[in-house]
């Protein structure tokens, strides 16, 4: 592989056309920049300076390399600025977190985007669990999750409070606990835990969801809600989710005498620099949070 400081030192040499010069725009000693073109002849098994005197011209394999090389030093060149560069509207940036605020996010992020092309929004919904393991594991740059990560290599920052919402369908006029009952539980995957939360900070009967018939399940957080739309059931869900919702006048919300909320945390890698673009995207977030 041939040594790019001695080809540095050699194609500088010929632009210059001069030993003299050459040592002084490099800041070395006439003996190094001569010492630099013999190793590289040496390298290369080949005479590439015809030297007269204090003169010199180009072999044939001088002229050859030189031609060459130009490409080549630009590109290195090229490369060590893209890979210094930290463009903050320029790359991919990798989010993952459970759906509620994601519904929030994602068309935000995406609006970011649109304004600036180059910029890339990968966004995946998951449970706090697989969150925490994909920043532990650098598969993500950023996540967000509801309960703070107990890994050592996870900084969790609390960003927002996101209120828990007993939704009905729009002809429910109390929600008591008989109509509760009456009306059945469509579960989710966090049903139980939010029931668990804001039912048993309001209702005395309240017990366990296990209580309530159970009339539906969904893992589609943009879907739970169609159930409760018709008038199938009700659920308790985060108050991003039910805001997302297209058929807002189908059900209706209540914040309940005891309000709940859960603490939603921006979560990080600790050893991992974040990136201008990452930084962007973060600033976005905290907009709308």
């Amino acid at each position: 592989m041939i040594n790019t400081l001695w080809l540095r030192t050699f194609c500088t040499l010929v632009e210059v056309g001069h030993f003299t010069r050459t040592a002084e725009r490099l800041h070395m000693t006439q003996s190094g920049v001569s010492q630099h073109v013999r190793k590289l002849e040496d390298q290369l098994g080949a005479e590439l300076l015809v030297r007269q005197g204090k003169h010199f011209s180009l072999s044939g394999a001088g002229e050859r390399l030189y031609n060459e090389a130009q490409d080549i030093l630009r590109a290195l060149s090229n490369l060590s600025r893209q890979v210094g560069e930290d463009p903050p509207y320029e790359g991919e940036v990798r989010i993952m977190s459970p759906g509620s605020v994601g519904l929030k996010l994602y068309p935000h992020l995406l609006a970011l985007q649109r304004a600036h092309p180059m910029l890339a929004i990968d966004y995946r919904f998951a449970p706090n669990s697989d969150v925490e393991s994909g920043i532990a594991d650098s598969r993500v740059d950023i996540g967000f999750m509801t309960s703070k990560s107990a890994l050592a290599d996870v900084i969790c920052k609390p960003v927002a409070q996101e209120s828990l919402l007993l939704v009905t369908p729009a002809v429910v006029e109390d929600p008591d606990w008989g109509a509760l009952m009456k009306l059945g539980f469509i579960d989710h995957p966090d049903g139980s835990h939010h029931a668990n939360l804001l039912l048993g900070a309001n209702y005395p009967e309240f017990q366990h969801s296990n209580l309530f018939p159970k009339k539906g399940f969904s893992n589609q957080i943009g879907l739970i809600l169609e159930p409760i739309s018709m008038g199938l059931g009700f659920t308790v869900l985060p108050q991003y989710a039910v805001e997302a919702y297209g058929k807002q006048k189908q059900i209706k919300t209540y914040r309940l005498e005891n309000p709940v909320s859960e603490t939603l945390y921006l979560c990080v890698q600790r050893e991992r620099r974040l990136q201008a673009r990452v930084e962007t995207v973060i600033a976005e977030v905290m907009r709308w949070l």
